[in-house]
């Protein structure tokens, strides 16, 4: 993303062409973690949007009296103080899917996306374009978790979202609910992605050829 762009091309982006998972590669740990219920991967996509959003508006809002030297010091430190936000309030009204989501909350702080966002963004663009950066990155990250754990649930359990959907007469699948399976889906994604972000690149080509 390039410096004055729009809204829309901010959330196309991170939505598709610069998904931080399907494109960069980037933030998969928690995406095969998390993902064998829908529940915990929407809170968790919940959790990373916040983080990344406001850590990215305050990196912005900041960077003009940040030194370079220290600045991913500060970077780090601001994420810290909102993923430290995220952990108390789920341990406070959500106990039981603070105990699910175990350590992948305190490992936001960790994830690449934040971090990248905030270097790569952040530190060059306004605050608000910025913000939107950061919530698009963020919702490309839950949206792609989601897909996977619709799959893994689905036929894992036989669950939508905890709602049986699939009956008596469904033989859940168990390897769904192990990480393997998070791995294989995760491929068949960006494979998926790839190709139809190539046929996209080719009809582009052949329309300004024409």
């Amino acid at each position: 993303m390039m410096k004055g762009d729009s809204p829309k091309k901010i959330f196309k982006m991170g939505l598709w062409e610069d998904n931080p998972i399907l494109v960069q590669i980037i933030g998969i740990c928690s995406a095969l973690a998390v993902t064998n219920l829908m529940i915990n991967s929407l809170i968790m996509g919940v959790g990373l949007i916040f983080v990344t959003a406001l850590s990215s508006f305050t990196v912005s809002l900041l960077r003009n009296y940040t030194p370079k030297h220290i600045r991913m010091m500060v970077q780090v430190l601001i994420i810290a103080a909102y993923v430290i936000i995220v952990d108390i309030f789920l341990k406070a009204y959500m106990p039981e899917m603070s105990k699910a989501l175990g350590p992948y909350v305190g490992l936001i702080i960790t994830n690449c996306i934040i971090m990248g966002r905030a270097e790569a963004y952040a530190q060059k663009n306004s605050p608000i374009p910025s913000f939107l950066d950061g919530v698009a990155s963020g919702l490309g990250y839950t949206l792609v978790l989601l897909v996977i754990a619709f799959i893994r649930e689905l036929l894992g359990f036989g669950t939508v979202f905890g709602i049986q959907v699939l009956g008596e007469w469904w033989t859940p699948w168990t390897i769904m609910i192990m990480p393997p399976a998070a791995f294989f889906i995760l491929a068949v994604v960006i494979w998926i992605t790839k190709t139809i972000q190539e046929k996209e690149k080719d009809n582009e080509k052949g329309q300004v050829a024409n």
